[in-house]
């Protein structure tokens, strides 16, 4: 699977999913060292057709990683800039009148790409912001009355500041929900620190990453994932973890149905890198913060009389919710 595949979508057996997920990581490692865990959770978002919003401070490698998972595919890449004077127009596109037709025509913005990187999503205004609403959710863009389709596949990177920080503005509900799992990277080991700074006092480690997958072989990894079984017991188990969310005192906003949907999506994908055909719950509490956390909000209340912040409020209280709902047993017969 070196070479992107002819065919719109192909059938691909166990052994040729491990080794694309192999060769993937491996492109990706080339750029970010010490840092499976977030690596797997771009590939997670990627292959579960999610988004992925990496919130850290700066300097740590958010956007690095955006664009190796981009570098790592024969496909089509954007970055965009947001910033405080970005417009919604320059995200989807506008209708230009062309003198030569007499007509208006669409001219695709940056969104059509198969990786969106969306830098610094916070810095720009809410109205900007909402401009990939339609786009994350429908895969599409309307403008002017008529319907455009993006291409496929189709995955959002953003990065984020934390919201202390000057010149953000929060993400609205609507938009966190849009975004599969939510992802801090974390500063690099010692080792790494070391390594990153041989490596990149000679060249950027990007200009060494070759792609490895084309657009027709990530469709046929999204194919493979999506026939992950996931047996009627697991399916109760993920509503009864997405309810408990919505029914607890300390949380003024729970889970939505997106997010269990999500949540069993991407628990497919965690499976089959695993090596397995089925879904088991582990792999559900494995990726229940990261799916959940962004979408819940605590009550001013509970963060006040905790003596935490609302983050660790969410954090506790799914802790709490694990430990409340009981497991199934033989989940995949």
């Amino acid at each position: 699977m070196q070479e992107p595949s002819a065919q719109p979508e192909q059938s691909i057996t166990a052994e040729a999913f491990s080794e694309a997920i192999r060769d993937l990581t491996g492109a990706i490692e080339q750029v970010i060292d010490g840092k499976r865990g977030a690596i797997n959770a771009a590939l997670v978002c990627l292959l579960a057709e999610g988004h992925l919003l990496l919130e850290d401070v700066p300097g740590v490698g958010k956007t690095m990683l955006a664009r190796a998972l981009g570098a790592s595919m024969h496909a089509d890449v954007r970055r965009i800039q947001f910033t405080p004077d970005l417009l919604p127009g320059d995200i989807t596109g506008v209708s230009v009148y062309a003198p030569q037709t007499g007509q208006f025509e669409f001219k695709p913005g940056a969104v059509f790409a198969n990786v969106v990187i969306a830098d610094e999503i916070n810095r720009a205004s809410p109205k900007t912001q909402s401009a990939l609403l339609e786009a994350m959710e429908e895969r599409q863009v309307t403008a002017d009355g008529r319907t455009h389709p993006l291409p496929d596949p189709f995955v959002v990177v953003a990065t984020q500041n934390p919201l202390e920080m000057e010149g953000t503005y929060p993400l609205p509900e609507a938009q966190r929900d849009r975004f599969m799992m939510r992802l801090s990277m974390g500063y690099p080991d010692l080792d790494a620190e070391r390594e990153m700074l041989r490596q990149r006092d000679h060249d950027n480690p990007l200009t060494r990453v070759r792609p490895v997958l084309g657009a027709a072989d990530i469709r046929a990894l999204i194919s493979y994932a999506r026939r992950v079984h996931v047996s009627p017991l697991v399916e109760e188990y993920a509503v009864l973890l997405a309810r408990r969310t919505r029914e607890h005192p300390d949380l003024r906003l729970g889970a939505s149905p997106r997010a269990t949907l999500q949540l069993v999506r991407a628990a497919k994908v965690w499976a089959a890198i695993d090596g397995r055909d089925f879904v088991i719950p582990d792999d559900l509490t494995d990726l229940l913060e990261p799916v959940f956390a962004h979408r819940l909000s605590a009550t001013r209340t509970s963060a006040a009389t905790r003596g935490r912040g609302g983050t660790d409020v969410v954090s506790h209280v799914l802790e709490r919710i694990v430990e409340s709902v009981p497991v199934p047993i033989a989940t995949h017969g």
